[in-house]
């Protein structure tokens, strides 16, 4: 069974667009392949009942479909840290739990996607008892790391930490996404070269800025 754990230099650089592209292009190979996003801050009323976009975007992106228990675990109304979002509604996140989900999904899928939340270190529990971050949550889970880079001003220096963190975890980058998401960015060709050089995993893929493009059409571009 093949999966993968998705991650990014911090929120908003593109997970969810490189989730379903991912998902996309693993159909060519998996008949059952499907997304996760195991906690979703940030929801709406769809048809009268609660749903994030980045979950709806993965559910559509696969091509089985599973109870929302499985791949989506805890979904949170307010767009913020998920702990933040957790602690003001009395939700208490179990990576355990999540893991439970997660090979539950394994024994009906061929290919399971997991989209973090947020940055590679972002909390996801934090009382006086206990603290979980997302980065817990993947070496629990012990999958291969994509990291997905915003191609902005600051990303070298995020994308190192990044991967200084990930590799300090005994975890595997398997590779990263250079995504264009400021295209008025001086130097971007610069910067993507400098990770390059220094990110130690494959670049699987070069996005422009291309807003509208459709993730099959972007998947078509990933090995």
């Amino acid at each position: 069974m093949t999966a993968f754990f998705i991650t990014g230099t911090d929120t908003g650089v593109g997970k969810t667009r490189a989730s379903c592209a991912l998902l996309h292009a693993l159909q060519r190979q998996h008949a059952r392949v499907i997304g996760m996003k195991p906690v979703a801050a940030g929801a709406e009323r769809v048809h009268g009942e609660w749903a994030n976009e980045d979950v709806l975007a993965l559910r559509a992106a696969s091509n089985i479909q599973v109870p929302a228990l499985y791949d989506n675990p805890y979904l949170l109304r307010q767009a913020a840290s998920p702990h933040i979002a957790a602690r003001d509604e009395g939700v208490d996140i179990d990576i355990e739990h999540i893991a439970a989900c997660f090979h539950a999904l394994r024994q009906q899928a061929d290919a399971v996607v997991v989209e973090g939340a947020g940055g590679f270190i972002v909390p996801l529990l934090e009382t006086q008892a206990q603290s979980a971050t997302s980065a817990d949550l993947a070496v629990l889970l012990r999958l291969p790391v994509i990291l997905v880079v915003g191609v902005r001003l600051g990303c070298l220096n995020h994308a190192l930490l990044t991967q200084e963190a990930i590799l300090a975890r005994g975890l595997t980058l398997a590779g990263w996404v250079a995504n264009r998401i400021d295209p008025s960015m001086v130097g971007q060709e610069a910067n993507v070269e400098t990770l390059r050089l220094r990110l130690q995993a494959p670049l699987l893929a070069d996005w422009g800025w291309q807003p509208q493009a459709e993730t099959a059409e972007l998947a078509i571009r990933l090995p």
